[in-house]
């Protein structure tokens, strides 16, 4: 149901993608009540798309994030969410280096400038199945587990 969309301009190794993927579903998932299969997590390099900021070309990484929103869902718990993410960004991107072989140049280059989390996902169909409101997920689970199941069964 979310879609988070990581877009970097720094070379992210695929075992990176995937504890970043990783991280962020279970983030998510703590936070709200989606369902991990339904965590879609997408990896986009933009070191060769032109960005700018304040009218200056510049590169950066941020990470996207389009949900459901809903009165369940708190501006407390969005910003928890977009600082846990950045956590896990420092965790498995920035990771410190050697004094000899750190510099500031590469440490900008590595950092995640913004996580955005928008509130725009209205209506949507996932799996076959229309996706519930924000907050009806475990509802939602229940009523289609047989659906769901066979789904999984069939591969």
């Amino acid at each position: 149901m979310p879609l988070y969309k990581v877009q970097h301009s720094c070379p992210l190794s695929t075992a990176q993608q995937d504890e970043l993927a990783a991280a962020i579903t279970e983030l998510h998932t703590q936070k709200f009540t989606a369902p991990s299969l339904f965590v879609n997590v997408t990896f986009t390099d933009t070191s060769s798309q032109p960005t700018y900021v304040a009218g200056k070309r510049t590169t950066k990484n941020s990470i996207l994030a389009h949900v459901r929103h809903g009165p369940s869902r708190s501006q407390e718990a969005y910003n928890e969410l977009c600082e846990s993410i950045h956590e896990a960004w420092d965790r498995i991107v920035l990771i410190p280096t050697p004094a000899s072989n750190s510099s500031s140049e590469n440490e900008a280059t590595l950092e995640l400038n913004t996580v955005f989390i928008f509130g725009d996902i209205v209506a949507g169909r996932e799996a076959g199945l229309a996706i519930p409101p924000a907050g009806e997920d475990e509802r939602w689970v229940r009523e289609n587990m047989g659906v769901l199941r066979g789904r999984a069964e069939g591969g």
